[in-house]
């Protein structure tokens, strides 16, 4: 017996005229979109955000509605300066310029500084475009909202409009391991390092709002690693949008290399985003190759730890990720684009 999706795709083959398929395939239009996202990174910070926001742009999969540049914490070693939200909106800006990017998403400054506390939210243009679009009523198209470092504006907005709570889901790179499910890494650093940036924004997210969240914590994303050796034939070498990527992070290699010896492999730990969102299994849509457990989200403390709460709402805390799919594909877009 043919399986309930086979059976779909038989009866569109007998519907469709198949020179329909191959035109489609021919004019590049094959894939379209079937979700919307908000990219929110600290791109001035770690590359790697960089390398997720240009993986995203080669999906077609997804449409990007909006890309928010993020704070660090305070004197971050990868930007100690007070234009921390600035300087990412304009790293974004610059890859969009490097990868000759023809639709015109927009790009805001999220606030330099994390909240006051878990009471008041920051007011700015990228909070109000979250809720702008969240709230949309002209699209079925399901919103998923990707942070790759804080959560300074997606908590604001939910704290200024409690109804957006339930119409997104958050991919959320960051926070420390789950007991049960995994050890910290030697020498690890306490508070989590996404979760430090704003811990009164996690607070908001896992305390107090019934948001969807599909968490990548630190055991999670550390599993993206790449090689340099990988970068260098597979991403560097591959026109312009490798050849910056990579170059920034050489840059920041030699910049490290005096005080700390890296090795020669990165996480590109933001990645994932692509992973949950554009790389869905095609039929019952999910990221069904990486895999996760259901957990009773916990309440953030002040100190950036987990406490257990008996009521806190279900959430998806992924444990393992495909990380060849993600990579894979990664690699294939960026030959393609340089063809």
């Amino acid at each position: 017996m043919l399986k309930k999706h086979n059976l779909l795709l038989l009866m569109l083959l007998l519907i469709v005229p198949a020179t329909l398929f191959s035109q489609n395939i021919t004019n590049n239009n094959a894939v379209i979109p079937r979700m919307r996202v908000i990219v929110d990174n600290d791109f001035s910070g770690d590359p790697d955000g960089l390398f997720q926001l240009a993986h995203l742009l080669l999906s077609p999969s997804v449409e990007i509605r909006g890309i928010i540049g993020s704070h660090l914490s305070v004197g971050d070693g990868f930007d100690p300066s007070k234009t921390q939200a600035e300087n990412a909106a304009n790293k974004a800006k610059e890859l969009l310029q490097v990868m000759a990017v023809k639709n015109n998403i927009p790009v805001f400054a999220g606030s330099n500084t994390a909240m006051l506390n878990d009471s008041t939210p920051v007011k700015d243009e990228a909070v109000n475009f979250i809720i702008k679009e969240a709230l949309r009523t002209d699209t079925k198209l399901p919103l998923y909202v990707l942070c790759g470092a804080g959560l300074t504006e997606i908590a604001s907005a939910v704290l200024t409009n409690p109804q957006i709570a339930n119409k997104l889901t958050l991919v959320w790179i960051g926070g420390p391991e789950y007991n049960d499910l995994a050890l910290p890494p030697p020498n690890f650093s306490d508070p989590e390092y996404n979760l430090k940036i704003d811990i009164s924004a996690g607070a908001v997210i896992f305390n107090k709002s019934n948001i969807s969240i599909w968490q990548v914590p630190r055991n999670a994303y550390r599993q993206c690693l790449i090689s340099y050796n990988q970068l260098l034939s597979k991403v560097k070498s591959k026109g312009k949008t490798g050849n910056y990527l990579v170059t920034i992070l050489e840059n920041l290699m030699k910049r490290i290399q005096p005080y700390y010896n890296i090795g020669e492999t990165y996480v590109l730990g933001d990645s994932p985003l692509v992973l949950l969102t554009a790389l869905q299994s095609s039929f019952e849509a999910d990221p069904s190759s990486s895999k996760y457990v259901i957990k009773l989200a916990p309440k953030i403390n002040k100190q950036g730890a987990y406490e257990y709460n008996h009521k806190g709402r279900n959430i998806r805390v992924y444990n393992h990720l495909d990380t060849y799919l993600m990579f894979e594909d990664f690699f294939a877009k960026l030959e393609l684009a340089n063809q």
